[in-house]
């Protein structure tokens, strides 16, 4: 075996192995999985890590193999919660980002909403408005061109579910922050995505109990 297959094999090992950890002990912290894995496997090189997006995708597809019907269907009822959430804050043109929005979420993790307003205040009369208890917080978020900026980020419980919604200038439709494990611009979804998603989802749950 090459040098480089050598690398790539202990990656996607390393991969699986932190992706595991982070299921099963609920960690959202990559390099804390990672160090956790190296110690597990011995793989102490840091050049035979894997990237936050490798393990990402490791998993999502771990999520997807053995996920139970109980996490399951609390996946999708974050998305439903999502959709109605999305339909409050409507003339923010939501966008759900995160774990919910793959579908490997989990209540404790809850949904993050990205939410479009010159002036955070607006988003604060609409919760004062529908009488919805919040705690203020910030976020800080990178950009493609290098810059980072501070965001305002309004938390509240709908039920069991913890909620974020993330306020973020209208420019930033066009130019979004990146995600902080792909490094990619996080568009996320909007509502029409997300009822498709779910009618979808309904279809394929359909067609598997008439089989």
């Amino acid at each position: 075996m090459s040098g480089r297959d050598r690398s790539s094999a202990l990656k996607e090992r390393m991969a699986y192995e932190t992706a595991r950890i982070m299921v099963e002990q609920g960690l959202s912290d990559f390099d804390r999985a990672r160090r956790k894995a190296a110690q597990r496997t011995g793989i102490m090189d840091r050049r035979n890590w894997p990237s936050n997006e490798a393990v990402h995708e490791a998993v999502l597809t771990q999520r997807r193999l053995f996920l139970t019907p109980d996490q399951s269907r609390a996946s999708r009822e974050m998305q439903v919660q999502a959709l109605e959430a999305m339909h409050v804050f409507n003339d923010f043109a939501p966008r759900l980002v995160g774990s919910a929005l793959m579908g490997s979420g989990d209540p404790q993790t809850g949904v993050e909403l990205f939410l479009f307003a010159d002036r955070p205040e607006d988003v604060l009369f609409a919760l004062m408005e529908r009488q919805i208890p919040w705690q203020e917080s910030e976020r800080s978020l990178r950009y493609p061109d290098g810059s980072r900026c501070v965001h305002p980020v309004f938390r509240f419980m709908a039920g069991d579910i913890p909620f974020q919604l993330v306020v973020l200038p209208w420019r930033a439709q066009r130019h979004p922050p990146l995600d902080p494990v792909t490094d990619r611009p996080q568009r996320g979804a909007a509502r029409n995505e997300i009822e498709r998603m779910l009618e979808e989802s309904d279809s394929a749950y359909r067609f598997e109990i008439g089989r």
